[in-house]
């Protein structure tokens, strides 16, 4: 699997590789582009409809429902409109292992980081109930609060949750097809090559394909135009270089690919509802208010002199 594919984004730490999100979408329309990563991934829907393509398989998750992307799967999610609530839990399936090579990790944890085996993409709706829905509801309290020992029982409470799926419904043997190879492939190349004057022709001259099917196949495949994807990957791109360096805006708009930097002011503002200087100085704003924050909540409250 070329890491050229993977999503451009990283989950959780070295010293920790966990990571939560929390997404309100509110009432417009949305898509996050196909992409994959090394981790497992949860989706725990609150409420609302999510649409989430894993692979070939289309799937509208609901509240109180929860989907699994298994390491290195294609998978993209969006809503045609309404609010949706939704989490998302990534891990590798590394921060579940027990470190020995026993029958367990030959058998079950290798398979699944491999890719040979995959746990269902739909968690059935008997594994769905108040308990082990309360399970996640644990993981998710337990990394906002962070107290003692909150590493030890996120792994507890995911190995938990999970044992209740593979009860009902275990691993299957994967079926990648040559489709799939085809879109990973695809999308490798444009992952590459998405900083220059990338378009239609030079992707048909390189797959020996036509432009033409190739604007059906990504509207067929990946539910957006080549341009919106090819747009995506640009401002994704951009907004990391906005928060971790101190580069200036013409320079990060032609590293990423726009040839006029006043496009890609436009294009950001239209993305993000603000310009990209702005945008910089939000982010740097709250990182600082977060790192108060902490160190508040670190100090103990001094004993009163009565």
């Amino acid at each position: 699997m070329n890491p050229q594919l993977r999503e451009n984004k990283t989950h959780g730490s070295p010293d920790y590789p966990y990571s939560q999100y929390s997404i309100r979408t509110g009432v417009e329309s949305f898509q996050f582009p196909v992409h994959w990563h090394r981790e497992l991934e949860l989706i725990y829907v609150r409420s609302g409809c999510l649409q989430v393509k894993v692979g070939d398989t289309d799937y509208a998750v609901s509240g109180g429902e929860v989907l699994i992307v298994n390491p290195q799967q294609l998978h993209l999610m969006g809503s045609e409109g309404g609010d949706v609530h939704y989490h998302t839990i990534l891990f590798p399936l590394e921060f579940l292992s027990f470190q020995t090579m026993d029958t367990l990790e030959e058998e079950l944890m290798l398979p699944l980081r491999t890719g040979n085996r995959l746990l269902p993409a739909r968690v059935p709706r008997s594994v769905l109930t108040a308990e082990n829905r309360g399970l996640l509801d644990q993981v998710l309290e337990t990394n906002r609060r962070k107290d003692a020992f909150y590493q030890l029982e996120t792994r507890v409470l995911l190995l938990r949750f999970l044992l209740e799926v593979i009860r009902c419904q275990p691993p299957v043997c994967s079926d990648a097809s040559a489709g799939d190879a085809m879109q990973k492939e695809l999308l490798e190349y444009i992952r590459l090559n998405y900083r220059g004057k990338l378009t239609l022709d030079e992707l048909g001259a390189r797959f020996h394909l036509s432009p033409k099917y190739l604007s059906r196949y990504f509207k067929e495949h990946f539910h957006l135009p080549f341009s919106q994807y090819l747009s995506h990957l640009r401002l994704t791109q951009a907004k990391l270089l906005l928060e971790t360096t101190e580069l200036p805006v013409t320079e990060i708009a032609l590293s990423c690919g726009y040839g006029s930097v006043s496009f890609f002011i436009r294009e950001f503002r239209k993305a993000n509802g603000t310009a990209p200087l702005r945008y910089r100085r939000g982010k740097r704003e709250e990182a600082a208010l977060r790192g108060k924050t902490s160190v508040s909540r670190e100090k103990t409250p001094e004993k009163s002199a009565d």
